[in-house]
């Protein structure tokens, strides 16, 4: 039990990537800390619970992948992984397509075989766009009118809960497009899924540290401490002073079946707007398990409520960066108050990048 009189040095807000990394770093120095998690688990969305054998990702799936070696290094530490690679299939209305876009999907869409064929039919479709000024724009500019329409307004659509003409450019950057064969869909050196799961990485992480979960650090009484490191929403912490900062949120309908294999791959996205959710995750061809059951989950985009929703990524609008800006502002003026991760930068951080960040964090500090 902890003793009441004890102070910490630093009190950390969420169990996170980013608050798991700060603990071990922080323990690892000599320093005391504590932290706290609003939930009844650890390990924020990476969270991952085994049930009847199979490792379901309970917060979406979360597949690893980095080109920097110093984080594949570092994760190395803690877990296993194995050689999973993400290829995922489009359903548009029952036909299949691979994704991301590369020449499977274009010589099933168009009937071709080269590169040339499939750059000139993109140009084509595209021509009429000379400088695209949002996320409509700038997907016909990239694939065409065909696979946007297909592959891309539909589901974007459903899952930002937006027209894609109000969605900046930038989000359809993130997605790859090869003139090749290629249907892995990262392009980094390392990739894979823990073996057994994530949860064990911020077991490992968290050991011998004190942690309290189910605990608000808005409303509940806090252990003594010196300084604080935020992870969690930063709209929230300065009671939305500048208004509610806007983000996307899901939620997962958890499944399980009696039967070996549901859909044959582990992420099948529905492109189609007629059908409710984004898409099905098979949990077990994560893992490649071959057990006699399978679990699959659902993922339904739903509008975002500050305090009543959970916050899962930023929509990184004109608008937005506004009011983050504005909160940054105040961040940078506190003194024992620090700012870090996912919602508190309000950034579309991939894993490898909350702990690139993180680790450098820690050394500043």
């Amino acid at each position: 039990m902890e003793d009441n009189s004890t102070k910490y040095d630093y009190l950390i807000v969420g169990s996170g990537f980013f608050g798991s990394i700060c603990a071990y770093e922080l323990n690892k120095k000599g320093y005391k800390v504590c932290v706290i998690e609003s939930r009844d688990h650890i390990g924020g969305n990476c969270f991952t619970s085994n049930k009847n054998g199979i490792n379901v990702h309970e917060y979406g799936p979360h597949i690893f992948h980095t080109s920097n070696e110093e984080v594949w290094k570092w994760i190395n530490q803690f877990v296993t992984f194995n050689n999973f690679t993400l290829r995922p299939v489009a359903n548009y209305k029952e036909e299949i397509y691979s994704l991301p876009f590369n020449m499977w999907t274009f010589s099933k869409l168009w009937n071709i075989t080269h590169p040339d064929q499939a750059k000139r039919i993109i140009e084509q479709q595209s021509d009429h766009i000379k400088e695209p000024t949002n996320l409509e724009e700038q997907a016909i500019k990239l694939v065409g009118t065909d696979v946007y329409h297909k592959l891309i307004k539909g589901y974007t659509e459903k899952q930002w809960r937006k027209p894609t003409t109000e969605l900046p450019k930038e989000i359809i950057k993130r997605l790859p497009i090869r003139f090749t064969y290629d249907n892995n869909y990262f392009n980094d050196k390392y990739q894979g899924i823990p073996i057994g799961g994530y949860t064990q990485i911020f077991e490992k992480l968290l050991d011998n540290i004190e942690v309290k979960l189910n605990t608000n650090y808005f409303t509940d009484t806090l252990p003594k401490h010196n300084k604080v490191i935020y992870t969690g929403p930063i709209d929230k912490f300065y009671d939305y002073k500048f208004g509610e900062l806007e983000y996307k949120t899901t939620i997962f309908e958890h499944k399980e079946l009696k039967i070996n294999d549901y859909q044959g791959i582990a992420m099948m996205n529905y492109t189609d707007v007629e059908i409710p959710f984004t898409r099905c995750i098979e949990h077990k061809h994560f893992e490649f398990s071959n057990s006699e059951n399978t679990w699959i989950t659902y993922e339904y985009p739903i509008e975002y409520k500050a305090d009543s929703t959970e916050p899962y990524y930023p929509v990184n609008d004109n608008e937005n960066t506004k009011k983050y800006l504005q909160y940054k502002e105040l961040a940078d003026k506190e003194l024992n108050i620090m700012f870090g991760g996912r919602l508190a930068e309000y950034k579309y951080y991939d894993m490898h990048q909350v702990i690139e960040s993180a680790l450098n964090f820690v050394q500043k500090i």
